[in-house]
C-alpha cells in the first residue's frame, strides 16, 4: 500500500512533461494518467495504460508489482505507463478508453489501442505483445542495420 501510494503521488502532475516537447528520454517509465491524452505520446512511446476504479483495487496494485518488476524491458520497448485510479476525475484517457474497473490497455506508437485485458499482465506478456507490432519489428530490424559506432 505504501509503494502504490509512493507511485502515485511521486508521478503526479508529470503528465506535463509529455505535453511540453519532452524528448523521449525525459518521459519517465511511470506517470499520473490524469491530466494525459494518448496523442502527448504519439511517435514517441507506447502507453501502457492501466486503469481501476479505486487505488486500493488488488488487481492495480498487482499489475504495477509486476511492471516495476521488469522496468528495462519496458524502457527497451519504449513504454510509459499511465496510471487512473479516480474514475470521478473524468480524464481523456477515460474519455477515449472508457474502461469499466480495472484494465489494462496497450497502445501503439501509432495511437491504435492493441489490447484490453481485465486482468493484470506481466511484463513478459506485454513484451511479448509488443514485440509482435510492425512498428516494433520495424525498430528491431533497423537497430540490426545500424552500423556500429
Amino acid at each position: 500500500m505504501r509503494r502504490l501510494a509512493f507511485v502515485l503521488i511521486a508521478f503526479l502532475g508529470t503528465a506535463a512533461l509529455a505535453t511540453d516537447g519532452a524528448t523521449e528520454a525525459e518521459i519517465p517509465l511511470f506517470m499520473d494518467g490524469s491530466a494525459a491524452t494518448l496523442d502527448d505520446f504519439r511517435w514517441l512511446k507506447r502507453p501502457v495504460v492501466v486503469f481501476a476504479d479505486s487505488p486500493n483495487d488488488p488487481r492495480f496494485r498487482q499489475q504495477i508489482d509486476l511492471l516495476e518488476g521488469d522496468p528495462d524491458a519496458l524502457a527497451e520497448r519504449d513504454v510509459v505507463v499511465l496510471l487512473d485510479a479516480s474514475p470521478a476525475a473524468a480524464s481523456a484517457l477515460r474519455s477515449s478508453l472508457r474502461p469499466r474497473g480495472f484494465m489494462l490497455v496497450l497502445v501503439g506508437k501509432d495511437g491504435v489501442v492493441y489490447l484490453r485485458k481485465p486482468q493484470p499482465w506481466t511484463v513478459r506478456e506485454l513484451s511479448r505483445s509488443i514485440d509482435k507490432l510492425p512498428l516494433r519489428q520495424q525498430e528491431v530490424e533497423d537497430r540490426r542495420a545500424a552500423p556500429i559506432r
